[in-house]
């Protein structure tokens, strides 16, 4: 057993953490970010994410671990689905706050009956159904629905807000900053009016978006949105004037 596997069994929670020996263990989410996106890529299994500060975990599985891992790590996409509790605790806690753990690597047809041995091996917090699979008919406990609702973000304001008068860490601040401006901001570029300019017959175009005018210059609106942090005006392939108006 590795160093890494017998520091996961040291800190996980629960007794019942003592009889697994994981395939993976990643001690720092944030740090080893591009590790378990690389090394998880074309791979199926059970994954086990656990806060270092409280102990609660989440298991969880997926026939693509890469794409799932990908999507954890991707905040615009956190923030377009609140309901999760694991989601919104990453937002609270930060993810070098966060251990990953692969439980197992398994057969994609596999992932939901191993995933099922483990939620009920483990029973983490952060899961509001300790079952895999469909949630088709399935009827939520008085608790549940209190858990899914305390843990929706930005549906509520003020003091009923479940981030109201906390603190987040400084990671999250800088990455909920960064979804609020630019072009990570999915409203960013819509309604801002664009002139291009042709230098060469100085012919100009009016578009009434960003995208519109990346459409006609064949170039992802990204590209000019990154374009707009910088400069308000600039040339554009050595042949277009663009300018926010």
């Amino acid at each position: 057993m590795s160093i890494d596997q017998q520091r996961y069994l040291s800190t996980s929670s629960g007794d019942n953490s003592k009889k697994l020996k994981p395939a993976v263990v990643y001690t720092n989410a944030d740090t080893q970010k591009k590790q378990i996106i690389e090394e998880n890529k074309g791979r199926s299994g059970i994954y086990h994410g656990i806060n270092l500060l409280n102990g609660k975990s989440y298991v969880g599985s997926s026939v693509n671990l890469k794409k799932r891992f990908i999507e954890y790590f991707n905040t615009s996409y956190l923030l377009r689905n609140p309901s999760m509790m694991i989601w919104r605790a990453l937002f609270k806690h930060g993810y070098s706050n966060f251990s990953l753990t692969i439980l197992e690597y398994c057969e994609p047809d596999k992932c939901l009956e191993r995933e099922n041995l483990y939620l009920n091996l483990l029973k983490p917090e952060y899961n509001i159904l300790l079952t895999a699979g469909s949630r088709l008919g399935y009827k939520y406990s008085d608790e549940s629905r209190k858990k899914m609702s305390d843990s929706k973000i930005g549906l509520q304001a003020g003091e009923n807000n479940p981030f109201s008068g906390k603190n987040h860490t400084d990671e999250i601040k800088a990455k909920m900053s960064d979804l609020k401006k630019g072009f990570l901001n999915p409203m960013y570029g819509k309604g801002i009016a664009v002139v291009v300019r042709n230098i060469e017959t100085n012919e100009n175009r009016e578009y009434t978006t960003i995208s519109e005018a990346a459409r006609a210059l064949k170039v992802t609106p990204q590209a000019l949105s990154k374009r707009f942090q910088k400069k308000s005006t600039f040339v554009f392939k050595g042949q277009y004037q663009v300018e926010k108006k």
